[in-house]
């Protein structure tokens, strides 16, 4: 795979979520090292995130080491109240994905920014109407307090020789009504994993230049506080429980080490925790840790995995991922990642160890087509982590054996143009499982057993 075309694929991927989210090329140690796209990194640096194709509502509830959950009791699955097997393949709804939030999907597509669905019906609620062009990846990144926060066209005017430059606004939609309460302009076309994200008190949002992260009132979105670093710098950005956190090197094609520094959510006021070696790229968080990439030669042969706390703890992770990995997902206390050659695997972030591998189960897409697998998902109360391929196979693998615990399969239709369904998107809502394609989604109840 060429670079152009590793690159190519990144962009194609941002946004596939869920914390959106996350997929992974090939060559992931080439992306740790390279620098071409460095001087856009506000660009560049939300990457990690979705590559690693981490989802939000993966991020669920803490597993132990291995002996502990061996004999935890799987509840038998239960479909909420008032739900039932649905499926909608309406154009323009959800083509940039979607975001599960209790019993509502907020979803994105050509026609429209933001549409409230009824997780239990798929029945459409309300819209927003994108402005302008809506064809991108992004969607809905955060829901809290009644409030959806999302990415909008911040005008729909086209420049003189058709092509749109509009650039992009945070915006807030009140979640009952679909009411847009606020907007704030963006310096640049980044809706990114890391381009926006909540934090105690605020939206943390990459405005108003490429270099400066402020705190936006949730109410208003006027800037409580700003933090910008300084020139010759890229800083890549993670929230641990409410907390922002900054990771900072020298923008040189030389590798430098990576300083962890730690924002005051009210203030803003910076604090250092600790220098990590070498380059680090941020893959994801869980709970209280973020999951890094470092590389300490510019030759991008070889990378550690480590996860960090917020405290600056690092617990060293298994390099057997290296150069080889089409997905992966942090779910509590595990690294879930599957190779282009279809075997999934299961590290603990606390020790580092291989709690088990096995076969995913789906059909995998080629390792150099612009097809993607969806970001595993981890069902705690099922003890399942789940996967979805672009050719519509779904697979169930017991989260403490690996064992496959289901399967089953559904019809995706034809690849659409440019691509946008052949990156599906997997979502929990409690038990059901809400597999997402192009146009097209799908809520079903898996069954157990196991």
């Amino acid at each position: 795979m060429t670079t152009d075309r590793v690159e190519e694929k990144v962009r194609e991927t941002l946004h596939a979520v869920a914390l959106d989210g996350v997929r992974a090329p090939g060559d992931l140690a080439q992306q740790v090292v390279r620098r071409r796209s460095r001087r856009r990194f506000s660009q560049a640096a939300g990457a990690a995130v979705a590559v690693a194709a981490i989802a939000a509502g993966a991020m669920l509830g803490p597993w132990g080491s291995g002996a502990g959950e061996q004999g935890r009791p799987v509840r038998p699955a239960a479909s909420p109240q008032g739900w039932h097997p649905w499926q909608s393949s309406v154009a323009g709804v959800s083509e940039r994905g979607c975001l599960a939030d209790g019993s509502a999907l907020y979803c994105s597509g050509s026609q429209y920014d933001v549409v409230k669905v009824d997780a239990n019906t798929g029945e459409r609620l309300w819209s927003v109407k994108v402005n302008g062009g809506g064809d991108g990846i992004d969607h809905p990144f955060a829901v809290r307090d009644g409030v959806v926060y999302a990415y909008r066209n911040h005008t729909a005017k086209h420049q003189p020789n058709g092509d749109y430059a509009g650039g992009t606004d945070v915006m807030a939609v009140d979640a009952a009504t679909g009411r847009r309460l606020w907007s704030v302009e963006m310096p640049q076309d980044d809706r990114t994993g890391q381009a926006a994200m909540l934090i105690d008190g605020a939206v943390w949002a990459n405005t108003p230049s490429v270099r400066t992260m402020s705190a936006l009132d949730v109410r208003t979105g006027e800037t409580k506080w700003s933090h910008t670093w300084a020139k010759g710098e890229v800083c890549q950005r993670a929230v641990l429980s409410g907390v922002p956190y900054l990771l900072c090197s020298q923008d040189s094609e030389e590798v430098h080490d990576t300083d962890l520094l730690r924002l005051d959510p009210a203030t803003g006021k910076a604090h250092k925790v600790t220098t990590l070696p070498g380059r680090q790229q941020l893959l994801g968080t869980s709970n209280d840790r973020m999951v890094l990439a470092g590389a300490t030669d510019t030759k991008g042969d070889d990378f550690q995995l480590t996860s960090v706390s917020g405290s600056g703890t690092r617990t060293s992770l298994p390099d057997q991922l290296k150069g080889h990995i089409a997905t992966w997902a942090v779910a509590g206390d595990r690294l879930i990642a599957v190779s282009w050659k279809g075997q999934a695997s299961a590290y603990s972030l606390t020790t580092g160890k291989t709690v088990w591998t096995g076969q995913v189960g789906v059909t995998m897409p080629g390792k150099d087509s612009m097809a993607s697998l969806a970001s595993p998902v981890v069902s705690t109360r099922q003890a399942t982590v789940y996967f979805f391929s672009p050719a519509g196979d779904l697979s169930g693998l017991d989260l403490r054996t690996g064992k496959q615990v289901w399967h089953a399969h559904i019809d995706t239709g034809k690849p659409q143009p440019g691509g946008l369904s052949d990156r599906p998107q997997l979502l929990l809502y409690q038990d059901v499982l809400i597999a997402r394609n192009g146009s097209k989604i799908f809520s079903l109840l898996p069954p157990t057993g196991h």
